[in-house]
């Protein structure tokens, strides 16, 4: 008798929930051990990743946001690396591989509010050894120690060669900067002579250097408290040789750069020693929030509050309740980040998706899935878990059925020049007529919390949305939670009162709203008046501009996926975001809440392309942007154009972004802590190694959940220490 296969039940569609799926259809023989059925509020997997095409505007990608890859994402770009050699699309179809999916970026930039002026500070990152996704050996954190101080080495070469020996050429610095330059190194000599008679600074970075590199080959012998002292007369040379020269603001810019990034190195460097991050974890400084940490290991004020920190804050939508006034995340949480960003990444720093992230990474997932036999089903909400009666296991699943097919099944992707995509809306063809009819007469939003639907159909019917109950034993036997941490107060309550963890995570794992805004412009970057282009000619990835849209993309390399009339065609394509700054979120009994959000969005769109944007887009001038510049399919005049664009607030728990507030991070949970035998979570909101809301946790998250399962797969990278 053949045993009947474990039904195994995915809650969500977003990261964490497909890599699940993934994972565990990787697993030898999954078909006679396993049942998969994946359950998805609305028409399209994705999550917070999730996008759209409108058909109505040239099939234009709709987003929920900015969404780059990092290098150092090795988990996340090996899933899709394996997703797309089993897809094997036929050769010169769009997006046929991996490499053609994602394209290397090297150029970033930081805005800098220097003396009330606005100025680009543009970074051209190396290129790497490796390829993400690849294994990698294992390392420990003196490794990244010792990358660190190399770097520090560098910037002080910097100072003392370039604008020593090549004054007034690469940089222009002038006699009398060339002169003061002089001046700091003397004085730095003088300084450092009381350490070892080694006297001259660039000696003393490169002894702390080697020290560093000597004790990642043999951590056992390391000698860290030598390393500490260097460090500490280095910092404190630096500080007191520029004292006299004034504020780093009034510096030459490039001056004032090398200066800030020999600073914060060092405090980084003296403040992992000193609080021994080295031999006991970055957790061991998760009490302090990372800005206050760089402080109390020396950083001046210019670099705690310069660019590079606060550009790092704004990637992570760092603030608390999105308000830019309360900038929060734990120390640890944010310098393992940086130091992945920064000193972890393989080939290029960054990589950009060459169409959606719907089109690029959940397409090719689902296609994937569904050849190998997973179960979809969507327009069903998720309403409620409840606990059997001793309550240590999971017994039922309540869902909502949001409307009714005209078929048996759906088919949920659309065909744009050759690329199966997701659509922006329902397919409504797919579905019951009448149903699809109240839908978009009434502008039903099958994807938002606070959705009138339930009543739009009950008025319309006389009867309530039918439900649907899935019970354990029958319907399913293992569950995996692939949620954000924000929707177990919506839909756990019951196992909340039970599990002191769950409860905990639920509570204390905060989440943040976040805004975006896209533009269609029909000026190209020379004529927006853009005057940094990068070496390689690539477009720029900038961060730490004015709030609330303090991050900015040009995204041109998406024209050629849009279906664009020629007399219609854009020249450039501009992707804006950041958090949103709210502290309450009404129940979702209040329909217009959404409404009142998506008005704050625009409203600060407006605001900002009206009085802020001429400082990075130096031909709109003054005076904002000339309204003429957006395409507009319906030739509107003046601001009405901008109701062409795309804006959107990211407010529903499932699209909310994981915040790593200060001491929090010790609440999160792994996939098998949840306090039930058969409940798996699954997201970047869980304990990954990471612990931080990014692609990569959450495909960590995904794998830890299959891995509790069915054991595949045996490792997860960068899950422990470094």
């Amino acid at each position: 008798m053949t045993a009947q296969p474990q039904r195994i039940a995915i809650l969500g569609g977003g990261v964490g929930a497909m890599t699940a799926a993934f994972w565990l259809t990787s697993a030898a023989n999954w078909q006679q051990r396993y049942q998969i059925d994946v359950y998805q509020m609305g028409w399209r997997l994705g999550g917070k990743g999730a996008s759209g095409r409108n058909a109505a505007i040239a099939q234009r990608i709709e987003e929920h946001g900015l969404h780059i890859w990092f290098g150092f994402y090795d988990n996340a770009f090996n899933l899709m690396q394996q997703a797309y050699a089993e897809l094997n699309r036929p050769a010169g179809s769009p997006l046929a591989n991996w490499t053609d999916a994602f394209k290397p970026q090297h150029y970033v930039c930081l805005a800098e509010l220097i003396e009330a002026s606005w100025r680009v500070w543009p970074i051209e990152t190396p290129t790497l050894p490796g390829t993400p996704g690849m294994p990698r050996a294992p390392e420990g954190v003196e490794a990244a120690m010792a990358e660190l101080l190399d770097w520090q080495r560098s910037w002080l070469e910097s100072w003392a060669i370039t604008y020593v020996e090549h004054a007034g050429t690469a940089f222009r610095m002038g006699a009398q900067h060339e002169s003061r330059l002089r001046e700091w190194l003397a004085a730095a000599r003088a300084g450092l002579t009381a350490f070892e008679d080694v006297g001259d600074p660039l000696v003393v970075a490169r002894k702390a250097r080697d020290l560093a590199r000597a004790a990642a080959q043999s951590p056992a012998a390391a000698d860290w408290p030598s390393v500490l002292i260097l460090l500490q007369h280095l910092q404190q040379a630096l500080h007191d040789v520029a004292a006299p020269f004034g504020h780093p603001d009034t510096w030459p810019d490039d001056w004032r750069r090398l200066y800030m990034a020999m600073d914060l190195s060092l405090a980084v460097g003296i403040g992992m020693l000193a609080d021994d991050v080295v031999s006991k974890g970055f957790e061991v400084i998760n009490n302090l929030d990372f800005r206050v940490w760089l402080a109390r290991h020396g950083a001046q004020s210019v670099s705690v509050d310069g660019a590079p920190v606060r550009g790092f804050y704004d990637l992570v939508f760092a603030y608390r309740n999105g308000d830019p006034g309360q900038p929060n995340i734990e120390a640890g949480t944010m310098l393992r980040g940086m130091l992945k960003v920064g000193l972890g990444y393989r080939g290029a720093l960054m990589y950009k998706m060459q169409a959606g992230m719907g089109d690029v990474v959940f397409a090719p997932l689902y296609e994937v899935l569904e050849r190998r036999g997973v179960r979809f089903h969507y327009f069903h909400k998720l309403c409620a878990l409840r606990p059997n009666a001793v309550g240590d296991s999971v017994d039922e699943i309540e869902l909502e059925q949001q409307v009714a097919l005209s078929g048996e099944t759906y088919a949920p992707l659309v065909d744009v020049e050759g690329l199966p995509c997701w659509p922006s809306q329902p397919l409504y063809a797919q579905l019951d007529p009448q149903q699809a009819a109240l839908l978009q007469n009434h502008q039903i939003n099958l994807e938002s919390h606070w959705s009138n639907w339930p009543e739009v159909y009950r008025q319309a019917t006389g009867h309530v949305l039918p439900g649907k109950i899935l019970r354990l034993g029958t319907d399913f036997d293992q569950v995996v939670f692939g949620l954000s941490v924000a929707s177990l107060a919506q839909v756990a309550q019951p196992l909340l009162a039970i599990s002191a963890p769950l409860q905990q995570c639920s509570q204390l794992v905060a989440t943040v709203a976040t805004q975006a805004y896209q533009l269609w412009l029909n000026q190209d970057l020379q004529g927006i008046g853009w005057n940094y282009p990068g070496d390689q000619g690539e477009e720029p990835v900038l961060s730490g501009f004015t709030e609330p849209f303090d991050t900015w993309a040009s995204m041109d390399q998406l024209l050629c996926r849009e279906t664009w009339p020629a007399d219609q065609q854009p020249k450039n394509i501009a992707y804006f975001c950041n958090a949103l700054a709210l502290d309450v979120y009404p129940p979702p009994s209040d329909n217009g809440f959404p409404d009142h959000c998506a008005k704050l969005v625009k409203t600060a769109a407006i605001h900002q392309l009206q009085t802020q944007i001429g400082a990075l887009w130096t031909s709109a001038g003054d005076g904002g942007l000339p309204w003429t510049w957006l395409v507009d399919p319906h030739n509107g005049t003046g601001e009405a154009r901008f109701d062409s664009q795309y804006w959107r607030a990211n407010i529903d728990p499932s699209e909310r972004y994981v915040l790593s507030l200060v001491d929090t991070s010790r609440y999160r949970l792994r996939t098998d802590q949840s306090g039930f035998s058969n409940l798996y979570l699954a997201g970047d909101w869980l304990k990954t190694g990471l612990d931080a809301g990014c692609v990569e946790a959450a495909v960590m998250g995904g794998m830890q959940a299959s891995r509790a399962i069915c054991g595949v797969p045996a490792t997860i990278q960068g899950e422990k220490g470094w």
